[in-house]
């Protein structure tokens, strides 16, 4: 026994003996910490010592407007900060890598998988900043773009995962790390606007702020690992000679050689049995891990998202196939019917209907993705009827689902999460293809259209779904069956109000969603107005919008504050503020009432299945589609009948939509939410994925518009010859004449025919029935041009906007005068042409069956015109005969020049100028883009003689296409049968002019 005691200590000796160094592990923190701060800050110092005046210097401004650097100016282009920088990394990154392995060793747990990812997604993080480091801008602008990008990406996951996974024993550690993280997010949001100042408005001084904001972000970021130091202070790292360890061990078992020998031939007999027995351990762990309860629940949770996708999808898609026919047919079409399959759910009140449908759910799966089959049929009848298909069977799938698990409320949280998740991620992929949603029926592939692979993921995800359906809810849903087909409601006394409020809550809440929600841009489109300041742009801004939704779908769990009559009251202030004040003021109430409206959705759809489903969801579909109608209604009154009664009344719409909300609320807040240890659990589970789901749209959506951020400055096509090449054209919104989205061929004979500053007409698409798009945002970036709206989807017109290849310096957005007919728009602008302010109006009049309009209208243009002591360009759709009524209005009245009187062939669109050389003028044929052709003239600035407003008569001389200058032509592409259908006409050929 002596002995025993003897041995051991003689064997803990050795060990103490063994050990060369020990240090506390909270050290790594404080020399990560200080050479990271060393590391930027020195180099910062030692720059502005050095090349201070190049490093305040960008491409807009220099000092003294601009006397601050920024993050890549210090570190990327001078010697010797750059070096010094460089430097200073690589010595940073041993205690770098030192700090993610401490802290995944600290937080790794057995099966759980958060840990590994986390400490992944730290060595990427790293690697990346080596990427930006040590490759610059200057040479090789790609890498280190992807670098940095990924860098900053990367940044939430790894912030989020430390809060998430970090030891909970130390409750300062977390408290400092949740004030960092709130800090670091909440600076890009103005660190964004004032870059956007810079890069797009050229706004002096802004550069300056924002790198003040970015090199906070550098503070932040490193202060956040520094709070580790907290979590190692009870970790100690030793240093063991191996070899005193080995030696210590050699003579303490020194009598039991014959025993470790034997031992070890034994392991060498064993060889390959062991070997097989590891690979069979190997294959059990791989298995194990594919089936295991984390895995398994985010592989139904990503199927789940993306049939939500899906039903977002088709349900968008419905109105905007249905809007082609009444858009030809200028008037009520009798497709419009159509809009009734989304009545669908009502019969869920048969209850054969709804065993039918819970018994084979992977046949209704199925069924319900053929909407977005659609696109394999070029009629545009033919596409609207499966589209419609489509949605009838996906809403009774969805709805159904709702019923099957209205008595589980965590399942029924599940699939309210989710299907909200489903609409968020429709609105960044939406961003992804500028407002488009890329497996929409409009969509092909020569537009931009992944079809087919959204059916195919479509295809994947609904056999997924079915399965992890069948592995996890099998029992509970054989249960929910033999209830729910007893046609039983949830609960047996009910006033006739409550169901009607709940329905109609809900049906207005659906309404809300899509009017305002199905797209990023919608609300920054509401309020806009004109340059300079227009308000929030869609970039960078609508990634606040989907930051806003997310925050609302986090506060949806807490059923006390949403269920709550001052958060009613929050909503309704924040609607009025977004319909009547304009620009940021009327953003930030937007940006309100989506956090609003989204929190709503679990306890609305909570309380919508505790009532009959049939006359429940017949009642919430149609208000739904009275309020789709109605909101509609309020800018088509001119061809709806009884629409004097909602013309220009968008506030009537949303007042019945959030009294309706009202409601809804009412009734949801006596929903009675207990949950069992089971469905605890589950929704635990699913509010964690739907946490890191959101995470992951937010970072995504980020990226995006860092990507669509213009590069560089627009520049105009023939800069020597000072020429200016305007167009007018009515694009229909967005839709050609096959029912394709049209943004891809327009770009291509625009920037064919070198337009240079060009009118669209009908180019509001803000809308439910436009499918809450914005062409513009395509056209501008694709064609690196300035963009003015014009008046938004709240002003009640049909839309005109402006694409510009010059800066535009001011610009008004006017409603003309309209007593009877359909409100027109008109944008005023002032372009900077080579340095001289020119004016522009893009307009669009009203229709012939209104003549006293389109005269008021015309003056109130003339009056416009005439006052302006620049030159002047109009662009404008007028609706009248050359040299007859308001012709002579808009060209005497006004003081302006005909591009050519001789041109009798006109009846929509005119273009007339003053105060510039017209040097040419041509028509192009739509090319079934639409059903209004182009005109576009040429004119070159007058800047070598001063410009005099009371000299306006321009010469009529025509001359022949040799006499002028090669700059200064049409292209001769659209000579003859021209390229895509475009092609000159009316006079085969453009006309030139001395």
């Amino acid at each position: 026994m002596s002995t025993s005691k003897e041995d051991s200590s003689t064997a803990n000796a050795i060990a103490a003996d063994s050990i060369i160094i020990k240090v506390n592990a909270r050290w790594i923190s404080y020399i990560h910490t200080i050479l990271g701060y060393v590391a930027f800050f020195s180099t910062l110092i030692i720059a502005c010592l050095t090349h201070y005046h190049q490093i305040v210097k960008n491409e807009h401004w220099g000092y003294p407007e601009e006397w601050f650097p920024s993050v890549s100016a210090v570190t990327g282009d001078w010697y010797p900060a750059r070096s010094v920088f460089q430097i200073m990394i690589a010595v940073t990154s041993g205690p770098r890598f030192a700090l993610i392995f401490l802290f995944y060793m600290i937080s790794n747990k057995p099966d759980h998988l958060y840990p590994k990812i986390h400490a992944i997604v730290g060595l990427i993080r790293t690697i990346s900043c080596g990427g930006w480091t040590y490759i610059t801008s200057t040479e090789d602008h790609d890498i280190h773009d992807v670098s940095m990008i990924t860098y900053v990406v990367l940044t939430l996951p790894w912030m989020l995962g430390c809060l998430a996974i970090a030891p909970p024993n130390n409750k300062q550690a977390q408290s400092y790390r949740r004030r960092l993280v709130l800090l670091f997010f909440g600076t890009l949001v103005p660190m964004t606007y004032f870059f956007v100042r810079h890069k797009v408005y050229a706004v002096p001084g802004a550069y300056t702020i924002y790198a003040f904001f970015e090199w906070s972000l550098i503070a932040y970021d490193i202060a956040f690992d520094a709070v580790s130091l907290y979590d190692f202070n009870s970790l100690e790292i030793r240093v063991i000679d191996v070899t005193r360890q080995q030696s210590g061990n050699n003579s303490f078992f020194n009598g039991t050689t014959s025993t470790i020998s034997s031992d070890t031939e034994k392991a060498k007999t064993n060889t390959a049995t062991t070997t097989t027995t590891n690979n069979n351990i190997t294959l059990y762990n791989l298995e194990k891990f594919m089936y295991s309860g984390f895995w398994y629940n985010l592989r139904g949770f990503i199927a789940d998202t993306y049939l939500a996708f899906v039903y977002w999808t088709m349900l968008t898609s419905l109105a905007l196939t249905i809007w082609y026919f009444p858009l030809w047919h200028m008037g009520i079409s009798g497709f419009e019917v159509c809009l009734l399959v989304t009545i669908s759910p009502v019969l869920l009140g048969i209850p054969s209907v709804r065993y039918l449908i819970a018994t084979n759910r992977s046949i209704f799966h199925l069924i319900s993705l053929s909407g977005l089959a659609a696109y394999f049929f070029t009629d545009p009848t033919a596409r609207l009827f499966v589209v419609s298909f489509g949605v009838a069977m996906a809403n009774l799938m969805r709805t159904s689902r709702w019923i099957e698990n209205r008595d589980n409320t965590g399942k029924l949280e599940h699939d309210a999460l989710v299907w909200t998740l489903g609409l968020i991620l429709s609105n960044v992929v939406k961003m992804a293809w500028w407002t488009n949603n890329p497996i929409w029926p409009i969509m092909h592939k020569e537009n931009g259209g992944c079809n087919f692979i959204g059916l195919l993921l479509g295809v994947i995800a609904a056999f997924e779904n079915i399965i992890y359906q069948n592995k996890s809810f099998d029992n509970d849903n054989k249960s929910s069956v033999k209830i729910n087909t007893e046609g039983k409601p949830h609960q047996q006394q009910h006033r006739l109000e409550s169901w009607f409020f709940t329905a109609g809550g809900f049906g207005s809440l659906l309404f809300a969603l899509h009017s305002l929600l199905s797209d990023s841009s919608t609300i920054t489109r509401w309020v806009i107005q004109g340059y300079p300041d227009t308000g929030p742009l869609p970039i960078p801004w609508g990634a606040a919008t989907i930051v806003a939704m997310s925050l609302g779908l986090v506060l949806s769990t807490n059923r006390k504050i949403v269920t709550s009559f001052p958060w009613y009251v929050i909503g309704c202030v924040s609607c009025s503020c977004m319909y009547y004040y304009p620009a940021w003021n009327g953003y930030y109430g937007g940006l309100i009432l989506a956090v609003y409206l989204v929190s709503l959705v679990p306890i609305f759809i909570h309380s919508v299945t505790r009532y009959p489903p049939g006359r429940t969801f017949f009642t919430a579909m149609m208000i739904y589609n009275i309020l789709c109608l109605a909101h509609v209604w309020t800018v088509a009154y001119a061809f709806v009948p009884a629409g004097e009664y909602l013309r220009e009344h968008t506030d009537y719409v949303l007042f019945a939509m959030m009294l309706l909300i009202g409601a809804g609320v009412l009734d949801a807040s006596s929903a009675d939410f207990s949950y069992k240890q089971l469905q605890i659990n589950q929704i635990r589970s699913v509010r964690s994925l739907t946490k890191i789901g959101l995470a992951a749209l937010i970072v995504i959506s980020f990226v995006i518009v860092f990507i669509r951020l213009p590069s560089q400055p627009p520049q105009p096509y023939h800069p020597d010859q000072k020429l200016l090449t305007a167009g007018i054209w009515t694009v229909h919104f967005g839709l050609d004449n096959d029912m394709w989205a049209s943004e891809y061929r327009m770009r291509d004979v625009i920037k064919e025919l070198e337009l240079d500053v060009i009118g669209l007409l009908e180019s509001d698409l803000e809308r439910i029935i436009m499918g809450n798009r914005d062409l513009t945002q395509f056209l501008a970036e694709d064609l690196n041009m300035y963009a003015d709206y014009g008046p938004g989807p709240s002003k009640h017109t049909w839309g005109c906007s402006m694409l510009s290849k010059f800066p535009i310096i001011s610009s008004t957005h006017h409603l003309l005068p309209s007593p009877v007919g359909e409100l027109a728009c008109a944008i005023h602008a002032t372009l900077d042409v080579y340095g001289q302010p020119v004016d522009v109006i893009v307009s669009h009049n009203g229709q012939e069956e209104d003549p006293e309009d389109r005269r008021l209208q015309t003056t109130e243009l003339a009056r416009i015109m005439n006052e302006s002591k620049n030159p002047f360009i109009f662009l404008g759709y007028v609706v009248t005969k050359p040299l007859n009524g308001n012709y002579f209005i808009l060209t005497l009245d006004g003081r302006m020049n005909d591009i050519d009187p001789l041109d009798d062939d006109r009846w929509c669109e005119y273009i007339v100028y003053r105060g510039m050389k017209r040097t040419g003028y041509a028509r192009i044929s739509h090319g079934g883009l639409t059903d209004t052709e182009i005109q576009a003239g040429k004119f070159q600035a007058l800047t070598d003689k001063k410009y005099n407003p009371d000299t306006w008569k321009a010469s009529y001389r025509r001359i022949e296409e040799e006499e002028i200058a090669p700059g200064l032509r049409f292209p001769a592409k659209f000579k003859g049968d021209g390229v895509r259908g475009h092609h000159y006409h009316v006079f085969n050929e453009p006309r030139y002019y001395d």
